[in-house]
């Protein structure tokens, strides 16, 4: 995923689905801590553009591994682009901030949200 700051939260947003379909990313002006949450008062609207929303102004090709910690990917996002993000899992019809599941794969976490789509469809 390449970062880069005339592109909007959107695009980045779209790109990371694009890989992990039944996950997705918000992006928040104030940092938070592994296992918290953050507030939705402090999401970052998707139109912004990625140069007037965060501190750190690198660009770069953002490579993710599926086998990385959720937390790892929010750490790095915040330390290598200044940007502050938070994973969220399809659970059924909900999408859920991944707090409590930080320490799992982004693989893990993406299978889990496939799975509870086709529990969600044989209902």
């Amino acid at each position: 995923m390449w970062i880069k700051d005339d592109m909007t939260i959107s695009e980045l947003q779209q790109a990371f689905s694009e890989k992990f379909p039944f996950l997705r990313i918000e992006f928040y002006s104030e940092p938070h801590e592994v296992g918290q949450g953050s507030p939705e008062t402090k999401k970052i609207p998707a139109d912004k553009k990625v140069g007037e929303v965060r501190l750190v102004h690198t660009e770069g090709d953002f490579r993710i591994d599926p086998k990385m910690k959720v937390a790892d990917v929010e750490t790095l996002f915040a330390e290598k682009y200044g940007l502050y993000v938070q994973v969220f899992r399809r659970s059924g019809q909900l999408w859920l901030q991944t707090t409590a599941t930080d320490n799992w794969t982004l693989e893990e976490q993406n299978e889990r949200g496939r799975a509870s789509l086709e529990d969600l469809a044989r209902e």
